[in-house]
């Protein structure tokens, strides 16, 4: 039987990987960039606003896989991604501090095997990586 985790309306849909090397700090520059990301559309039609100016939402889903590396052979390597004594604590670090910017986020169940259902609205899919 398939149970309902998190729901949001209009916001983001956040799909976290976290790499071993990750800190607080990657996970505050993160956080600052989500909030902030003014790419939904203002009344002229251009992406000018953010998150907050819209009433946005998010659904955080943590996502070890984007550091899938298949560069050789055709099994992708996730040796980048960070173990969950790392991973775990970043995380939920990422959920508390958006939290204290966003009234409304809600969230995966970390580990699991999920099925994420996304309207995208533009389409707009924006890679923001605190290491580049």
């Amino acid at each position: 039987m398939e149970k309902l985790i998190g729901k949001i309306e209009q916001g983001f849909l956040v799909l976290l990987g976290i790499q071993s090397t990750d800190s607080k700090q990657d996970v505050d520059y993160l956080v600052k960039k989500v909030t902030h990301l003014r790419i939904f559309s203002d009344e002229n039609d251009k992406m000018n606003l953010s998150l907050n100016d819209i009433n946005g939402q998010l659904l955080i889903i943590s996502q070890f896989t984007l550091y899938g590396n298949c560069k050789d052979g055709n099994r992708p390597s996730f040796i980048e991604a960070a173990k969950p004594n790392i991973a775990i604590p970043l995380y939920e670090y990422f959920v508390s501090e958006c939290k204290k910017q966003i009234p409304i986020v809600e969230t995966g169940i970390f580990g699991a095997d999920m099925k994420v259902e996304l309207l995208n609205d533009g389409p707009v899919t924006i890679i923001i990586d605190s290491k580049k």
